[in-house]
């Protein structure tokens, strides 16, 4: 009887921790090391304030560049799964704008896919870097 407990008890507490993860899965800050941008999520409440651009209020996140400061606001995410968000992004101009598909691999992987409108396109030196139409993240902890 002891065995059915504690096996009982084991199994509810992994149940609950894996459900605890899913629920910040799409809050964050998300890197990609290659292209030196990030992006500062929050899906839930929708609380992220674009350095610069306060003007756009709190929205679900943004992509940003390093040592930069422009940035691609989210202005729309949408929970299709506990794994997938759709996205609609503009540049902070609101000249360009694009949908993409932000998909949770497990642990800390994220891949970001464009979907359709705009490249996306980060300064770099001087002139437009664009980016690939998908594109790995890390999550870092800590930020």
């Amino acid at each position: 009887m002891k065995k059915i407990l504690l096996t009982l008890t084991l199994g509810l507490t992994s149940l609950i921790t894996v459900a605890q993860n899913d629920s910040t899965a799409f809050r964050g800050y998300l890197y990609n090391s290659e292209y030196d941008v990030y992006l500062r999520i929050d899906f839930y409440n929708e609380s992220v304030v674009v350095p610069g651009n306060e003007l756009y209020g709190k929205l679900p996140g943004y992509l940003g560049k390093k040592n930069n400061t422009f940035s691609w606001p989210i202005t729309a995410a949408k929970l299709e799964t506990n794994r997938q968000a759709r996205l609609s992004l503009i540049n902070d101009y609101g000249s360009e704008d694009l949908t993409a598909i932000l998909t949770w691999q497990g642990d800390s992987t994220y891949m970001l896919k464009q979907e359709k409108g705009s490249t996306l396109k980060v300064p770099k030196n001087g002139k437009w870097q664009k980016l690939p139409k998908t594109l790995p993240f890390k999550r870092v902890s800590g930020r």
